[in-house]
């Protein structure tokens, strides 16, 4: 188990990475790190600016090659040449409908002078961004089963749920535990013919599809991030799909309403993100790997493990979020 994360880094002190002059290609100058558990916390530890993240991010294991990209759970690629910051997430406050867009807001105070994006195809959208092949996609579709009207996951107001409103009346919620609906391509009609249909769906979700059978157009839309997301057009032949990267908006008016969440709250969210942030960087942090090592001297011990956090540099984080907090609500 794990929480798979990778870290591309580009700009001065990178010349000769993977990529880099004399690499396969793409983008010059840039390194690539990788971490085992650096997924959970990742959109909270960038709002510490580059002054401290870029470092942190540089201290994991270096490595050449790439996770198979249904294992990597977050990523991020800091162009420093080209002024970028690119960020996607499984979960965490960047993934939340109700903190995403807080999340990038405090990102982008935090990352002054830099285009801060989130991407939408996760590690082949971080390949494509280096110039290289983004890979073969992944033809097996494990779908989220339909829930009942009263399951109980159901009764979280922000519960994980992908939503299917189809045609002018009906509203499906799967629960989204594995692939996005968009990706079953005509089956999903057929699979939910005699699903439970929910009338309409107020509560947040983490992602949704509108189909419309008459006109044969898609529109879907994710808070997370699906590899190979721009070329899932293909599934539907002859239809007229469109990706909304994260709008929900535009399903709640393809859906007329049907789906309907609540909007987020943009001052509690600022304030939540900025609190979740400080508490990860809430003092210094120890090597993890080097107690494994000292304890379990005989056992195998990986690499990927996050780098020591010192007290002056989870102070100087905690500072950086808290200028970011403060330019965020001065907007």
């Amino acid at each position: 188990m794990g929480n798979r994360a990778v870290f591309v880094l580009s700009g001065p002190g990178h010349a000769g990475g993977p990529g880099g002059p004399g690499g396969p290609g793409g983008l010059e100058g840039h390194t690539r790190h990788r971490s085992s558990y650096g997924a959970v916390g990742l959109d909270l530890d960038l709002p510490a600016g580059p002054e401290v993240a870029l470092p942190f991010l540089r201290g994991h294991v270096r490595e050449d090659d790439w996770y198979p990209d249904d294992m990597v759970e977050a990523g991020v690629l800091a162009d420093e040449a080209r002024r970028l910051l690119l960020l996607f997430a499984r979960e965490g406050p960047i993934a939340s409908l109700r903190t995403r867009a807080a999340t990038l807001e405090l990102l982008r105070c935090a990352w002054p002078g830099r285009q801060v994006r989130r991407l939408h195809d996760g590690q082949t959208g971080l390949r494509a961004h280096l110039g290289l092949d983004p890979g073969e996609r992944d033809t097996d579709v494990y779908p989220g089963p339909a829930l009942d009207r009263d399951d109980e996951a159901l009764a979280d107001p922000d519960p994980v749920v992908a939503v299917v409103t189809i045609g002018e009346d009906r509203c499906h919620v799967l629960a989204d535990i594995d692939d996005h609906p968009v990706e079953e391509g005509p089956a999903l009609l057929d699979r939910l013919r005699d699903a439970p249909d929910h009338g309409s769906h107020r509560l947040r979700a983490d992602a949704g599809i509108h189909v419309d059978p008459e006109r044969r157009r898609v529109g879907w839309w994710l808070n997370t991030a699906r590899a190979h997301a721009g070329s899932l057009a293909d599934r539907r032949p002859g239809w007229t799909v469109e990706f909304w990267e994260d709008r929900w908006a535009e399903h709640e008016r393809a859906s007329g309403g049907r789906f309907a969440p609540p909007a987020p709250d943009r001052a509690a969210a600022l304030a939540d993100v900025r609190d979740q942030a400080l508490e990860r960087w809430a003092g210094p942090r120890g090597d993890v790997r080097a107690r494994l090592v000292a304890t379990l001297p005989h056992a195998t011990i990986g690499h990927g493990f996050a780098p020591a956090v010192t007290g002056q540099r989870a102070a100087a984080a905690r500072a950086a979020v808290e200028r970011a907090y403060t330019a965020a609500v001065g907007t």
